[in-house]
């Protein structure tokens, strides 16, 4: 399960941050994951749970934003949403070979006080 290995980093990240602000609590986390990050939402919360325990973050409230797939044809040189992974381009029909977004684990915003 590397939505715990993904947490117990994310959440080490966010309690130096929020040290060198010298808040005293985190009050929320917003994270963005993509659609093809591989990572599992309700693992992702659940880990949150277990991980900010005793920390900074242990009553702070997670926020999961998904991050749709996008591809983008370079014959019709624009973006498109795929059905699936290998989805060809609505407009041409070539393959996307670029995948624009949907792979992001990232930390968007912190919230502390």
């Amino acid at each position: 399960m590397h939505e715990v290995a993904i947490m117990t980093e994310t959440v080490a990240i966010a309690c130096a941050s929020a040290k060198q602000q010298n808040a005293t609590k985190i009050v929320g986390l917003t994270m963005r994951i993509g659609a093809m990050s591989g990572v599992v939402p309700e693992a992702l919360s659940f880990a949150f749970e277990a991980v900010a325990g005793g920390t900074l973050a242990e009553q702070a409230k997670l926020i999961i934003e998904m991050v749709p797939v996008t591809c983008y044809c370079a014959q019709c040189d624009r973006p498109f949403t795929p059905l699936d992974l290998f989805d060809e381009c609505p407009l041409c029909g070539n393959l996307s070979q670029q995948i624009l977004s949907g792979k992001e684990v990232e930390l968007k915003s912190l919230e502390v006080i």
